[in-house]
This record gives C-alpha cells, sequence and structure tokens, in this order.
C-alpha cells in the first residue's frame, strides 16, 4: 500500500477494484486543509481517462505490470497470435481488444505484451513501423502551394496521408500513435 501523495506519472495502481496508470499527479495544499492529489488516470481494462481527487493519507494498492517480448505469428480472424519468445508459448489476443494495434502488425514483429496476475492488457507498440504501399494514385504535378498529399493503402489496409513524391511499392515510416505518415523507411 503507498499514500497517493506519492504517486508518480508512469506507475500503476488498484483502486476501488479497478487497475490504474498515473498519467498526471497535482497536489494541492491550502491553508488549514488536508493536501488534495488529483490524478488524472487512464483505466488499464477500459481504456477511459478519468480525473481522481484524493485526500493525504488516502492508501492504494501500488502494483507492477508483468512485460514480455512475444512475436506476433498470425490473425485467426477472431484472435491475434503471438509467441512468447523464451519459452514459446503462444498466446491468443481478441481481435476487437487490439483493433487500433492491428493495423501495424504485419507478422513476426517483436512487440511488449504488458499482462496483470495472467490477465492480457494490452501490445505495446514501437513509436514507428515500417509499412510498404499496396495502392497508391500516381501524384499530380503543379499542386506544391498547401503541402499536398495524397491516399495511400499500406499492406495491412491502414490508409494514410503520404506526400506526392511517394509512390506504389515504396515502405514508409507511420507513427503508431496517431496513425499518420512520417517519412520513407
Amino acid at each position: 500500500m503507498v499514500n497517493v501523495t506519492e504517486l508518480r506519472p508512469g506507475n500503476y495502481f488498484i483502486d476501488e477494484n479497478n487497475l490504474y496508470q498515473v498519467l498526471d499527479i497535482l497536489l494541492n495544499k491550502t491553508a488549514m486543509r488536508k493536501m488534495v492529489a488529483k490524478v488524472k488516470v487512464k483505466n488499464v481494462r477500459t481504456g477511459t481517462i478519468n480525473e481522481l481527487a484524493r485526500n493525504s493519507g488516502y492508501m492504494v494498492e501500488n502494483v507492477r505490470l508483468d512485460k514480455r517480448q512475444m512475436q506476433y505469428l498470425y490473425d485467426s480472424g477472431d484472435f491475434l497470435v503471438f509467441m512468447d519468445q523464451e519459452t514459446y508459448d503462444q498466446v491468443e489476443i481478441p481481435v476487437e481488444r487490439l483493433t487500433w494495434e492491428k493495423q501495424f502488425l504485419k507478422g513476426d514483429e517483436i512487440v511488449e505484451i504488458t499482462s496483470y496476475e495472467g490477465e492480457i492488457l494490452g501490445v505495446n507498440l514501437p513509436a514507428k513501423v515500417a509499412l510498404k504501399i499496396t495502392q497508391c494514385d500516381p501524384g499530380v504535378r503543379g499542386d506544391t502551394v498547401n503541402k499536398p498529399t495524397k491516399p495511400a493503402t499500406l499492406e495491412t489496409g491502414l490508409v494514410v496521408r503520404v506526400p506526392l513524391f511517394i509512390e506504389e511499392g515504396e515502405e514508409v515510416l507511420v507513427r503508431t500513435d496517431t496513425g499518420e505518415y512520417d517519412s520513407r523507411a
């Protein structure tokens, strides 16, 4: 157990049977009142972001998440299958829990799987992923005033806006946090 005022961004804790990640914390002490901690948190299971206000002295259970490097193998339709690099155990995660992450997984990639007491919470992707363009219209010359872009379909089915000079068959780097084009690979 840890006092709520001792939490820092990046910490994980359990409060009222919910598993939270601390995004930001603000400690407020006024006159004769107890210190109040306003904690901006993300519910790890649901993904919702809330703000909790707790008085100094309020105790929460500090937890550590297990993180393992796993290789993405394939999509079986209902599940994404990953393999542990050390034990070769395979883990299936429902597709509906990884709808965003699936757009950046192409196969044989190493990702970090986070879990808590055997419950798989999610997949941590690298900041940028190299993906090949499978369909892209040729660029139109002359329209260069406002940084023109065109849609391009990547090998995973993700559609991103790329500059006019990018052509079909090239590999580009895509940011996994926003899903936007970053640069050529």
